[in-house]
């Protein structure tokens, strides 16, 4: 009995494809709060329009004096655009950590990540949901297509290292975050120098999830029974 549990639990659930889905909804969720903070500290005033800037000007803590951050919002007040983009954060983290998993998991983890888009959470988190639902859809798949893709021996490879561009998207975006909103990176001066960094790091970070995807499937593809790869 212990052994058909198991075989059915490899069937039905990838866990290293959940793992990576977690990790990128939370840095999602994290990235719409920082929009919505931001957002919140310009105040009770009306947006420009449906484009805005969720890094104000003028504060003492960022060498960005023009303000960045670029946002999209349908609510035309700072303060409760901000608001929501903070709460449809929340939500995703939430949602992310715990009920990703679950049949509808993955359309209600689109229906948030739209949500905070709308309200203000960022424009570059676009990509980022696009490509983790995708891999969402795949939690409890059989992964057949990818099994066929993707050859044993390459397979093999990519499976025993899944952990490492996991680790590497993640603190690199975490760094990119916190270059964004503050300017400031060890040992470099110079806003043009930080930017250019900056965007280094977005082109470095396009690489990083999709080969963290595909490393996950390779490693749940390996993880796989005999009997699985068989019926699958």
């Amino acid at each position: 009995m212990t052994a058909l549990l198991q075989h059915a639990s490899s069937r039905n659930y990838n866990v290293a494809t959940r793992r990576i889905v977690s990790t990128l909804g939370v840095l999602i969720g994290v990235s719409s709060i920082n929009h919505g903070l931001l957002e919140c500290l310009q105040g009770n005033r009306p947006t420009p329009g449906l484009l805005v800037k969720a890094l104000g000007t003028g504060y003492p803590w960022t060498v960005w004096t023009q303000g960045s951050e670029p946002a999209f919002t349908l609510v035309p007040n700072f303060l409760l655009t901000g608001a929501l983009a903070t709460v449809a954060g929340l939500l995703l983290i939430l949602w992310s950590i715990r009920f990703i998993d679950r049949s509808h998991g993955p359309s209600v983890f689109l229906l948030l990540a739209v949500t905070s888009f709308l309200v203000g959470g960022g424009l570059a988190q676009v990509a980022l949901f696009t490509l983790n639902w995708a891999a969402a859809t795949r939690i409890r798949a059989s992964l057949g297509f990818w099994r066929w893709l993707i050859r044993p021996p390459a397979r093999r490879v990519l499976g025993r290292f899944w952990r490492w561009p996991l680790v590497c998207g993640t603190v690199l975006f975490l760094a990119a975050l916190e270059i964004a909103v503050v300017g400031y990176v060890p040992g470099v001066s110079g806003r043009t120098r930080i930017l250019h960094l900056l965007w280094g790091l977005a082109y470095v970070l396009l690489a990083c999830w999709p080969l963290a995807v595909l490393s996950g499937f390779a490693h749940d593809i390996e993880a796989r029974s005999p009997l699985d790869h068989e019926h699958a």
